[in-house]
């Protein structure tokens, strides 16, 4: 069984550290089941363009708006989960202006309002991912790994990155948590078939799955992390496959498998395109195997 929230997290602050959470893309996959899990144990303050079922207040704007985040002045805010960003296939335009100014404003404004804890999903996407072309510099792919995207999704993704660690240098008293997300499946997806698998032209992306459950797990015990920048590859242990890495990649890649040094899959304890044991010592295994279809038979080994 998962242990109660209050013991899940070495160096864990108290509740009472972080009352008051604003949630930014309340109203989306991810952040209504956020606010769901969180609405027992903080004040939700959600900033979306629609009512945000289950928040203590829903500020009815958007993130990149000086006036629209004057709405939060006469709330407690102590945390921020943000979520909201322009999605794979926006422009340039919108990519940078959105996703990457948009959120210096917003952690500008909170960073002067003395908010300490910050939390921003990120993707995968930050490494290149969504381009065929992409082929990794080193697998495991770190969650460090350079931006190589050919994609503005991509790009701005991997500047916001650079937004964040930009914030916790200038104030290293807070904390400041990157998640950088594979691709969330919903409750109840099967694993990828065999006949399926010869349909993803985007193996480093389509192969780096994480159940949206484990995701908003990850989101609520990140934001009460400690001082400090960190950044970390969110996918689960394994692919949705029953192939091996070896194996998948070779079908998916054919004879461009060759350019990668596959090595670190010989000894096997890595079943994962992304190097996690980071993530899996500071959060703990997510509980959710994505070769199985339904949740609930995962082991929990936290």
């Amino acid at each position: 069984m998962r242990p109660p929230p209050s013991t899940c997290l070495r160096h864990r602050l108290t509740f009472a550290d972080v009352a008051g959470v604003l949630v930014t893309g309340a109203t989306g996959f991810v952040g209504s089941r956020l606010i769901r899990q969180l609405s027992g144990t903080h004040k939700v303050v959600a900033l979306s363009r629609g009512e945000a079922e289950g928040a203590d207040a829903t500020i009815r704007g958007d993130f990149t708006s000086t006036a629209d985040l004057a709405q939060l002045d006469s709330h407690q805010i102590d945390a921020v989960v943000h979520l909201a960003a322009e999605t794979g296939g926006t422009t340039e335009e919108a990519g940078l202006g959105v996703n990457v100014l948009g959120t210096r404003r917003l952690f500008r404004y909170l960073l002067d309002r003395g908010v300490k804890q910050f939390v921003a999903a990120s993707s995968i996407a930050a490494v290149g991912c969504l381009s065929p072309e992409f082929l990794p510099r080193q697998v495991p792919i770190p969650a460090d790994h350079p931006c190589d995207a050919r994609d503005a999704y991509g790009l701005s993704k991997a500047l916001v990155e650079e937004v964040c660690a930009y914030f916790q240098r200038i104030a290293p008293d807070i904390s400041m948590t990157v998640l950088r997300l594979g691709v969330v499946a919903p409750e109840l997806t099967p694993p990828v078939s065999d006949e399926a698998l010869t349909g993803i032209d985007l193996p480093f992306c389509g192969l780096a799955t994480i159940a949206v459950q484990d995701v908003v797990d990850l989101l609520e015990r990140a934001i009460e992390r400690p001082p400090g920048f960190r950044r970390f590859n969110a996918v689960a242990p394994w692919m949705p496959t029953a192939l091996s890495v070896r194996e998948a990649l070779t079908a998916l890649l054919g004879e461009r498998v060759d350019q990668l040094d596959l090595s670190a899959y010989d000894a096997s304890q890595h079943t994962s395109l992304y190097a996690i044991e980071d993530l899996l010592q500071v959060f703990g295994r997510p509980l959710i195997d994505p070769r199985q279809t339904t949740p609930g038979t995962a082991t929990d080994t936290r």
